[in-house]
């Protein structure tokens, strides 16, 4: 399943809401009715359509209201007993136009509380009818007049959904998911997919992002993961040079089960000069079950063999390649060297290597504390890598999302 369909399937409690709704118009009816007189020619009309309601006949219900409308001289009274009952009828037969109609008639007899649970009535129907632009109208004044209910926050973002406003969707999303973050809660996954399928319309690339790592962060999978590394390939800042990266993060998401896979990742860490890491991950993949085995078991041996030479070759030419990093022009190739001698098992010396990088001068800085953090990281010290990870984080760039990653990895490890 791809990001896109997953956001896709999360709209769908908010494309479509069928909330609860007031007792409104038989509760104000028999509320008011029997205090105010009315006559008995309206009294029979009112009596015929209640009963019609109670029998869930409310277009029948909305035609005998009819003749209630053609009755002389009505007095406020009669209108109010009428439009109450008018308004649960339309409820029913879900008529938005007849209920706010019939509300403004008797707005001036219900109480601020009642007067917000019919106006979040109205929007619920208009909604229900693909009304979206009435619903927003219905629901805004809701809020407008103070009301606040998770219902009523349905109910908008339904419809701003329905209209095509996702930049509204969006900007109310991520409010809330502030606020729930700000509470201590953790935000659901659906108001997340939400955001998502929002961030996707929108095109905001930012938004989509921070919302992945927040699903990431609070519902982590390795399906989950497959699906953001697929796409981090595909984004328009993502080399090649960078696919080893891609590899490390699938290997500590469980996301590399094929020999195959095991078998570029450890040779792309021979290439770029980390032997010591390409053993680990044959390693790893001999335990697994994957590499090893069957007619393929032979070149797998070769490559862990070839390996084993690298690491030796490393280790004998250490001082020598440590004096030529250091005469480079920048501190680039030290960056390199420190993340080899970290991945070697020492983490001090690999992570001087790359500070001294760094206060050098490097290519990319944000490549710099990438691999900084990686190297804490793989020696067990989370907090300096999340640490170093917080500057790379900051680009806008594929090595400040790939420590964004890692950040959220390691926060879920713990």
């Amino acid at each position: 399943m791809k990001l896109k369909t997953l956001a896709a399937a999360a709209v769908g409690a908010a494309a479509f809401v069928i909330g609860a709704t007031p007792e409104g118009g038989l509760g104000f009816v028999q509320a008011h009715a029997q205090a105010d007189s009315v006559r008995p020619e309206v009294g029979k009309v009112l009596k015929d359509a209640q009963a019609l309601l109670k029998a869930n006949k409310s277009k029948e219900a909305l035609a005998k209201l009819r003749e209630a409308d053609a009755i002389g001289s009505r007095t406020a009274a009669e209108n109010n007993a009428i439009e109450g009952t008018r308004f649960s009828a339309a409820q029913q037969a879900g008529e938005g136009e007849a209920m706010a109609h019939a509300f403004e008639v008797i707005k001036p007899r219900l109480s601020g509380a009642q007067q917000l649970q019919y106006t979040e009535a109205i929007a619920n129907i208009y909604l229900r009818a693909n009304n979206s632009a009435k619903a927003l109208e219905w629901i805004n004044r809701f809020f407008a007049a103070g009301g606040n209910s998770p219902s009523a926050k349905q109910i908008q973002m339904a419809a701003q959904f329905k209209s095509g406003d996702m930049a509204a969707v969006l900007k109310d999303l991520m409010a809330d998911i502030a606020a729930d973050e700000k509470a201590g809660r953790a935000p659901t996954k659906e108001k997340l997919g939400n955001a998502l399928y929002a961030a996707q319309k929108q095109r905001d690339g930012n938004a989509e992002a921070r919302i992945t790592e927040k699903l990431l962060n609070f519902y982590p999978s390795p399906d989950l993961w497959t699906q953001v590394l697929g796409g981090l390939t595909q984004k328009k800042y993502f080399s090649d040079k960078y696919t080893l990266d891609v590899y490390r993060l699938k290997l500590v998401t469980d996301n590399i089960r094929k020999a195959d896979d095991y078998m570029e990742m450890a040779q792309l860490a021979a290439q770029a000069g980390y032997p010591d890491e390409g053993k680990k991950i044959v390693d790893k993949g001999i335990a697994a079950g994957v590499l090893g085995q069957g007619t393929e078991g032979a070149r797998h041996k070769r490559l862990a063999d070839l390996l084993v030479k690298k690491i030796n070759d490393a280790k004998a030419g250490a001082a020598e390649a440590e004096k030529v990093a250091a005469e480079s022009k920048d501190g680039t190739p030290l960056v390199s060297l420190g993340l080899a001698t970290a991945f070697r098992g020492d983490t001090l010396k690999g992570t001087q290597l790359i500070k001294a990088a760094i206060e050098k001068g490097v290519k990319s800085t944000d490549d710099a504390y990438l691999y900084l953090g990686l190297a804490y990281y793989n020696g067990g010290d989370t907090a300096k890598a999340q640490s170093a990870w917080n500057h790379a984080a900051k680009g806008n760039n594929a090595a400040g999302e790939l420590a964004r990653l890692w950040q959220v990895k390691a926060r879920s490890s713990k």
